[in-house]
């Protein structure tokens, strides 16, 4: 049996860790993207799409595309998609030339948590 001020400590420390745990679940992560991560592709994408595990503030997010060397290809900063907001989006040209690709996101979650990171795709 906890005595007062010993059981007070222990309710204290167990809600700190639930409310520790629950701060850390609400980053929105990426879950899966098109094109995937990394991946070699025959024909070039006309838009680049990365699909979140949590809903993400339309406002405050981004979705860039970069050349190896450095130059921006996609049009605008990106959007998160009207109809499903875990879904950010953004255009690319037509026919991207042959060549190593950089996509930069960053988002920030419905409660205001920001995560962001990049991946790389190549076209054949």
């Amino acid at each position: 049996m906890m005595t007062g001020s010993k059981g007070a400590r222990v309710a204290i420390a167990v809600l700190a860790l639930l409310l520790l745990s629950r701060t850390a679940l609400a980053h929105a992560f990426p879950d899966h993207s098109l094109p995937r991560v990394g991946s070699q592709l025959t024909t070039a994408p006309t838009s680049v799409r990365i699909w979140f595990d949590g809903d993400i503030e339309p406002v405050f997010s981004t979705l860039i595309v970069k050349t190896a060397a450095g130059a921006k290809v996609s049009a605008g900063k990106g959007r998160v998609s009207s109809s499903n907001s875990t879904l950010l989006e953004t255009p690319l040209p037509h026919k991207l030339a042959p060549g190593k690709y950089y996509v930069y996101w960053s988002v920030i979650a419905r409660d205001g948590h920001h995560t962001e990171g990049r991946f790389p795709f190549r076209v054949k």
